[in-house]
């Protein structure tokens, strides 16, 4: 299966590839990237809303230009967040004057956004959260905890699931707000230390932080309706990009058994064959439910594919380098932090694709409750 681009696209294919050549450098600082990517209308393509600075691509275009960004090893992007979840979020849920506010500092790349929604307790159950909010005039005076919060030590603006409702139970009382990050003594940013040394996660520790009450994302009290659409958006162009990056890391292990020998064990061959076929089949999905509203299994599906492909590439990278495999590419001191190649970093980093943006478990749940319409499992009263 194929998108089935016309000569325009590939026009367009050109230009995009010949804008990325000319400006991606790895060594580039993330923000002054964000910015670059900016003043170009890079940002914001598949808003489906123009005026913010944005320029407004079609499915197909965003396709494109997905794949090429991929393609060119572009620096990673510290603005998807709030580019992918928070801006279109928005555009469905917010007032004209959030939108205002908001979306051209997005779109121009100087303002960074992380989420506030998983908390000790409260990951994939979501509508357990405790962090709670107390309305001050015109302000909401935020207290909580958050926990595996990506990009918080680099973000500008948190938007934070919290409760303001007192005495609410589950998914009733809920707030969506957003909170300015640069509250010293009253906003606290943890990094956690991951297996490969580094601190992509946080935790996050709210202590009277203050939210404007006009920066109320859908109204006091209908929080859970704009989480759950916020998660929707979590899917979309992004998985295909997010596939050729995959297919990038499985030929670097393909060239590894090569040069090894490796690839003259049959039972290794079958596990790269196997792991190319897998690829080929989430791209397929990926573009058979692309632009598709209402399939409340699709991203469920999405993800449990993905993770556990990822993770049995982390693994079958290892058994491709074999007993070296675990040795560093430096010599260990116990003053400095070790140091790991990139297979070493795929296998540990991979172990969490599974846990990360809700669990395997979690997901077979959803698919089982709103897909197959198999009973809810029963839920603790928090």
């Amino acid at each position: 299966m194929d998108f089935g681009f016309t000569a325009d696209d590939e026009a367009f294919r050109k230009e995009a590839k010949a804008w990325l050549g000319a400006h991606a450098r790895t060594d580039v600082d993330r923000r002054v990237w964000e910015r670059e990517l900016g003043s170009a209308g890079w940002i914001g393509v598949g808003w489906g809303e123009a005026g913010y600075g944005n320029r407004v691509l079609g499915l197909t275009r965003q396709v494109v230009w997905a794949e090429e960004y991929a393609r060119s090893s572009a620096p990673p992007r510290s603005g998807h967040i709030g580019e992918n979840l928070l801006a279109p979020t928005l555009i469905a849920h917010g007032s004209p004057e959030q939108k205002a506010r908001f979306l051209p500092a997005i779109a121009a790349g100087d303002e960074l956004w992380c989420q506030g929604y998983s908390e000790p307790g409260a990951g994939s159950d979501l509508a357990g959260v405790r962090t709670g909010a107390v309305r001050d005039g015109e302000w909401y005076r935020v207290s909580g905890q958050k926990i595996w919060t990506s990009l918080a030590q680099d973000a500008d603006w948190c938007f934070v699931l919290a409760r303001t409702e007192a005495g609410s139970r589950r998914h009733q009382g809920l707030s969506l707000l957003l909170v300015p990050m640069d509250q010293p003594g009253r906003i606290e940013v943890r990094p956690i230390r991951q297996l490969t040394g580094t601190s992509d996660f946080n935790e996050v520790f709210f202590d009277g932080a203050r939210a404007c009450a006009e920066h109320v994302v859908g109204g006091e009290g209908n929080g859970w309706q704009v989480a759950m659409s916020l998660l929707g958006f979590e899917r979309g162009v992004s998985t295909l990009a997010q596939q050729i990056g995959f297919a990038e890391e499985l030929g670097r292990v393909v060239r590894a058994a090569v040069d090894s020998g490796a690839v003259d064990d049959p039972v290794v061959r079958d596990r790269l064959v196997r792991q190319w076929a897998e690829l080929r089949v989430m791209r397929w999905n990926a573009l058979r439910t692309l632009g598709r509203a209402g399939d409340a299994g699709a991203p469920s599906v999405a993800k449990l594919l993905w993770g556990g492909w990822h993770q049995r590439l982390g693994e079958l990278a290892m058994a491709v380098r074999g007993a070296v495999g675990s040795v560093g590419p430096r010599e260990w001191e116990a003053s400095s932090p070790y140091e790991l190649d990139a297979f070493q970093r795929l296998f540990l980093f991979s172990r969490a694709d599974t846990v990360y943006g809700g669990s395997d478990q979690i997901q077979r749940t959803i698919i089982a409750e709103r897909v197959l319409g198999l009973p809810r499992e029963p839920k603790g009263v928090v």
